[in-house]
């Protein structure tokens, strides 16, 4: 993309009146950085992957209320992570977090582990624990 390429599209932006860095080929052929104001395609795709997000945050929330996950999975999903994310974060091995999303599992599980959850998805061992009363935003 050309210097005078470079997306200006500020009005649908995401970057929230940031501008954010992108490299661009000037006219003598070398690469030069070129603050971009946003982009149309870019904010739409980010927009989508975050109603993606909401979508499985209340879908997990929905499951936890059933009964048919634990409240781990409802707070992963609240903070953005999967399995994968929260084992490394938390120090544990995925088939062990996998197990603990199970409610009758998650409810047996000992202090040290639940204070390891909570210290990986930032909140107290007593909200790790419960459900809010509606999907927090």
């Amino acid at each position: 993309m050309r210097e005078d390429e470079v997306p200006q599209d500020a009005d649908n932006s995401t970057y929230g009146g940031s501008r954010k860095l992108l490299y661009a080929q000037s006219g003598d052929g070398n690469f030069v950085g070129v603050k971009s104001a946003g982009w149309d395609v870019e904010a739409e795709a980010t927009r989508m992957a975050l109603e993606l997000l909401e979508r499985q945050c209340e879908q997990s929330w929905d499951r936890a209320t059933r009964g048919v996950s634990a409240p781990l999975e409802y707070y992963m999903a609240y903070r953005r992570m999967d399995v994968a994310l929260l084992a490394q974060t938390a120090g544990m091995a995925r088939w062990r977090v996998r197990r603990h999303l199970r409610p009758r599992v998650f409810a047996k599980l000992p202090q040290r582990i639940l204070a390891r959850y909570a210290q990986a998805l930032e909140l107290p061992v007593e909200q790790l624990r419960t459900l809010p009363e509606a999907p927090l935003t």
